[in-house]
């Protein structure tokens, strides 16, 4: 086992993608000689050349449309969205197009293609680099959506992405691209399905869901609370689209109580569906509300870091929901 950075858990998949199947190519901005704004693709040009790891023009909506037509002509495109914010002028592209191919040929045409974005906060990106755009996608049948919050599961989840027949979008928690360190296997392949979320950290007295950068500061959070003897079960979602419905269902059914964690605006964020599901089917098992902690509702996170602070929850603050949500 070697200990790498959530960063190199994805560059090793598309490595080891690119190598395994010649139909894979990776296109975006600034991928190529630079290895991307974040260096996720760094090394890649060089092994595998221009016509593999392809630098873009500054246009998401080409960068998706580019996909979508190879894709559909069998290649298995992985397109690098520079920063999640910038998605929205491919929009349409992603929700008209990608996803609803196969439904709308009856089955005779599938978009196997991959589309990686760094979402959320907490680099002080300000306006333009700090969003989290997850809730948008995750409410589109047709596509697939993901978010690893530890080398082993960017990997899995991307290197399973690429081999999806369907599209696939992973999001990816840029604070912790670099943060977040984990043991992958030198020596095995490391696959990880869509619509199974993982419990990290068994309890008995309280569920935490949360999944990316919340997920890691929600163990912490346990860690802190365990101190105080409230015993909480961690689980990170990892896919939202589809969503592992049992395994939220059957921790809260073991521990009565839920809280879901999430960076994006409160209102109408992914949480809110795993609130309502909790909230319809699980009401029986419940000994308390189930209860949301996410941003403010604001236009964007600020620039400003003591700002970015106020709007990001923290271990701290997931702590006191937790005390709080427990009766403590």
């Amino acid at each position: 086992m070697a200990e790498v950075t959530l960063i190199e858990g994805l560059r090793q998949a598309m490595d080891e993608e690119l190598a395994r199947d010649d139909r894979v190519f990776i296109v975006g901005e600034d991928v190529g000689p630079r290895g991307g704004v974040f260096r996720a693709t760094q090394g890649l040009f060089e092994k595998y050349g221009a016509e593999r790891v392809i630098d873009s023009p500054l246009a998401e909506l080409s960068i998706i449309g580019v996909g979508i037509g190879a894709a559909l002509y069998g290649m298995r495109p992985i397109c690098e969205i520079q920063f999640a914010d910038f998605i929205h002028p491919a929009f349409n592209q992603i929700v008209n197009e990608a996803a609803k191919m196969c439904y709308r040929s009856n089955g005779e045409w599938t978009v196997p293609m991959v589309i990686r974005a760094p979402y959320g906060g907490g680099i002080g990106g300000g306006l333009y680099h700090s969003q989290s755009v997850e809730a948008f996608f995750a409410h589109v049948p047709g596509l697939k959506v993901a978010i690893p919050s530890n080398p082993h599961d960017a990997k899995g989840l991307l290197k399973s992405a690429v081999r999806d027949p369907n599209p696939v979008m992973i999001f990816e928690p840029k604070k912790g691209y670099r943060l977040i360190r984990g043991e992958l296997p030198e020596d095995e392949e490391v696959l990880v399905p869509f619509g199974e979320a993982a419990v990290t950290r068994p309890g008995r007295d309280l569920s935490v869901f949360a999944y990316g950068m919340m997920h890691h500061y929600c163990l912490q959070a346990a860690e802190m609370v365990a101190q105080e003897g409230i015993d909480v079960e961690v689980v990170d979602l990892r896919s939202l689209l589809p969503l592992d419905r049992k395994t939220v269902l059957d921790s809260v059914g073991k521990t009565g109580k839920a809280l879901v964690v999430y960076e994006d605006n409160l209102t109408g964020g992914f949480g809110a569906e795993v609130a309502a599901i909790i909230a319809d089917e699980a009401f029986e098992y419940l000994d308390g509300p189930v209860r949301r902690l996410a941003g403010p509702d604001v236009p964007a996170m600020p620039y400003s870091h003591p700002l970015q602070d106020w709007f990001l929850p923290d271990p701290e603050q997931i702590a006191d929901a937790i005390r709080q949500l427990a009766g403590f």
